[in-house]
């Protein structure tokens, strides 16, 4: 299994890192536009293989997308993060060229890779990958709906004063501030309804924190968090490569499904070996479905912005 991840910065190691210790894969090829960085970052990283117990050979390329022939799956993280006070979407103009060039590259080399997108703004760029390759639907996969929803089960677990394993529940619609719907009325605590334990008041505010997760850490940072984005597009991976069957939130290309067309936003699917195995259709409410809506027309306006 080699995987590649494209963009060595903060986010790009932290997966390449969590994917080694992982240690399902036989290789782990950063590649960055920066000279020698990615090289670096490899280095540092196989320094650990031995305090941290893994075998993954993990090696760096400036640019050069030979060295990445016969991935299996590659993750796109490349292009410019988010700066405080700047949203997903201000990002698209320089980071649409940046990943239709990138997954052109990929493919090149690897004509049967799955593709993970994580440049932002995620659901359009998801999108563009599907408009600029021709690749099957399932082998493009938008991360945004894992990590949200890791934020959401963070923020439950916090208002229940409970351990995070108890906690269950789910984030659909766009990456994005005003896009994401967390579906609170699915939450459950070890299969007992949220709503048993917090009020409807704090379930909101819950809702509300997980919406600006990534904005809350910008401010705090200077600049987009990198161990959670890492970790899920991580779990995202290994769940194709030993073919989990694991379901999770990702940006999918949606042809009928929740009724919507023509756009890839955040639903449940099932992730095996060859991506995305099903898109699972979930009865929502009156209430969801609206917001679903809403958040489908907020990306599909950001999508018109797109040259494609």
């Amino acid at each position: 299994m080699k995987v590649t991840v494209v963009g060595a910065g903060a986010v790009g190691a932290s997966c390449a890192e969590y994917i080694a210790i992982k240690d399902f894969a036989a290789e782990v090829v950063l590649v960055d536009i920066k000279e020698n960085y990615a090289e670096g970052k490899a280095m540092d990283l196989m320094q650990t293989a031995s305090l941290n117990s893994f075998d993954t050979k993990i090696t760096g390329s400036t640019n050069d997308y030979s060295k990445t022939a016969g991935s299996d799956i590659a993750v796109i993280t490349s292009g410019i993060p988010r700066k405080p006070g700047m949203t997903r979407e201000e990002l698209i103009g320089i980071n649409a060229g940046i990943v239709e060039t990138v997954a052109k590259n990929l493919i090149e080399h690897s004509p049967n890779v799955i593709l993970i997108v994580v440049s932002n703004p995620m659901d359009t760029m998801t999108y563009l990958a599907h408009k600029v390759t021709g690749l099957p639907k399932n082998r493009i996969i938008g991360m945004g709906g894992a990590l949200d929803s890791a934020r959401f089960k963070y923020r439950l677990a916090e208002a229940l004063e409970a351990p995070i394993s108890d906690i269950d529940g789910m984030v659909i619609g766009g990456h994005s501030d005003t896009g994401m719907v967390p579906l609170t009325r699915l939450a459950t605590r070890n299969s007992v309804p949220v709503s048993e334990f917090i009020s409807e008041e704090r379930l909101n505010q819950v809702a509300e924190d997980t919406k600006v997760g990534g904005a809350t850490l910008t401010k705090m940072l200077g600049t987009s968090a990198w161990y959670a984005p890492g970790a899920a597009v991580s779990a995202l991976v290994q769940a194709i490569a030993c073919d989990q069957k694991k379901m999770f939130p990702c940006s999918a290309l949606l042809e009928g499904e929740y009724g919507l067309n023509d756009i890839s936003i955040g639903v449940p699917v099932i992730l095996g070996r060859n991506g995305i195995e099903k898109i699972v259709e979930i009865e929502l409410s009156d209430a969801e479905k609206a917001k679903m809506q809403e958040s489908a027309e907020g990306v599909k306006k950001t999508n018109s912005l797109l040259n494609v």
